[in-house]
């Protein structure tokens, strides 16, 4: 399995997912954590498996995305020769191309 790298913005992506959950509930902030590892296990095990929808839309070759499982997010990311770069974590309901081309 390659090794995934984050960017920090998919970091930030997560923690205010997070942040989000934990105002519902803790639990349902753990089990966003628990999908979002799962998700990652996936695209290491699986890396071509992810849409390359976005890819084609925004003309970035080589990437992804990958929903999370029961939760209205989808992952970004490229594959390299080295690794997984996750680029985002994205809510489905959000105006994707103009959050995927936003600069760290």
């Amino acid at each position: 399995m390659k090794p995934l790298r984050r960017r920090g913005l998919a970091d930030r992506d997560i923690a205010d997912a997070i942040d989000h959950y934990l105002l519902e509930s803790p639990g349902l902030a753990q089990r966003f954590v628990d999908a979002t590892e799962q998700a990652f296990r996936h695209i290491q095990r699986h890396p071509g498996s992810g849409s390359p929808r976005y890819a084609h839309e925004l003309n970035l070759p080589g990437l992804r995305c990958w929903p999370l499982r029961r939760f209205p997010y989808l992952v970004f990311y490229r594959e390299a020769d080295d690794g997984i770069q996750i680029w985002r974590v994205l809510h489905a309901q959000r105006d994707i191309p103009n959050w995927l081309t936003e600069s760290e």
